[in-house]
């Protein structure tokens, strides 16, 4: 997701390319949010250009898809080392990695708060909004793979044949007992449907 990739600590947006990505915010009101980092050049990060993006005063505290349990009490609870306690206050994102669970689909992300306490054509802009500053961004940052990156290293290529040999003999297993009259068809289905069903699965 290119929205984790941007809220990322070690992201830094300099002016030149902070001018061009407001220059796509719609709801951008011109003013220039102030650096993060003034000395020895101003810079800012992806969690302000997204602060922008958020609409209202909406407040969230969430965690992210990869937060370790442990980390809920004792001295992390509230700043969490691997950046994953997600919190927006008065539409201001203070801390974390947005996620598809701390900004999608799934209850109590943003987008549901947004569209609960904003309403549906305010959190539908919000929804455009992030698409298109996150596509320039993309465009800015550059995202690109080798030939390289598209290659298993040994290892891999290992347990994707173990996976692939134990799925074969699995199926052979099924077809066996169809053979040898043994599967029996489950509650709604005829026995090809069965046969089917349980290979699909493998």
């Amino acid at each position: 997701c290119a929205v984790r990739k941007m809220t990322k600590r070690d992201v830094f947006i300099e002016k030149e390319q902070m001018m061009n990505i407001l220059m796509f915010l719609p709801i951008w009101d011109g003013k220039m949010p102030r650096p993060a980092i003034l000395k020895p050049k101003p810079l800012w990060t992806g969690k302000q250009i997204f602060s922008l993006i958020i609409p209202g005063n909406v407040n969230m505290i969430r965690t992210h898809s990869t937060h370790p349990d442990d980390e809920d009490d004792g001295p992390y609870k509230w700043i969490s080392p691997g950046d994953t306690k997600v919190m927006v206050e008065h539409g201001e994102l203070i801390m974390g990695i947005l996620c598809k669970k701390s900004l999608g689909a799934s209850a109590g992300s943003l987008l549901h708060i947004c569209f609960l306490e904003l309403g549906h054509e305010v959190c539908g802009r919000f929804y455009g909004n992030i698409q298109t500053v996150i596509n320039t961004w993309l465009l800015l940052e550059g995202h690109s793979i080798g030939i390289g990156d598209t290659i298993a290293d040994p290892m891999t290529y290992l347990e994707i044949q173990k996976a692939i040999k134990k799925a074969k003999e699995d199926v052979i297993e099924v077809i066996q007992k169809a053979h040898n009259m043994e599967l029996e068809p489950t509650p709604g289905n005829t026995l090809r449907q069965t046969f089917e069903n349980q290979v699909n699965r493998i």
